[in-house]
């Protein structure tokens, strides 16, 4: 988030606004995601995007070491495995679960140890390009279901785990 911009300038609580978007150069995955876990507290994460860089890893190694986050699972795209390789000692560092799919989309998903679930649909990366991204918010449990359930199949039916992949890497 740019340090000028409060994130209340651009989303209110969950509690208040079940249901809210935005289009913003001023917010990135890792602050909405901070943002939902400061109101929800410790929770299960799941996260799709076609990318991830350094930046957001970063951002998520202080977020784990905050404590509220139990559990984190990636799913990238198979086309930026390049990349994905290049920064997988620091992703097995922060991230226990990292697969790649045939994947372009950008959701998160947080499913609270209260049993909160609070999904978001992005256009953003897990990249920093300080354009103007969009989302949609959603506390609605159906919404979380259905997202979680095709989430759920991508990682169980679609996908390589990220460590699987790696050790092919180096074997060959």
């Amino acid at each position: 988030m740019k340090r000028t911009a409060d994130i209340g300038d651009v989303l209110k609580p969950l509690a208040e606004k079940p249901f809210q978007a935005y289009l913003s150069n001023v917010l990135q995955v890792a602050d909405v995601l901070d943002w939902i876990l400061s109101q929800v507290g410790k929770a299960e994460v799941w996260q799709t995007s076609f990318s991830i860089s350094e930046e957001f890893l970063r951002r998520l190694f202080f977020l784990e070491r905050g404590g509220n986050v139990k559990r984190f699972n990636l799913v990238l795209d198979h086309k930026a495995t390049n990349k994905t390789l290049k920064l997988w000692t620091f992703i097995t560092q922060v991230i226990e679960h990292t697969y790649l799919a045939d994947n372009h989309s950008k959701i998160l998903l947080v499913r609270s140890d209260k049993g909160d679930t609070v999904s978001v649909v992005t256009s953003q990366n897990l990249t920093r390009g300080n354009r103007h991204e969009s989302a949609f918010i959603s506390t609605d449990p159906v919404i979380f279901a259905t997202l979680h359930s095709q989430v759920e199949d991508l990682i169980r039916n679609h996908s390589v785990p990220l460590s699987e992949l790696f050790e092919q890497r180096i074997n060959s």
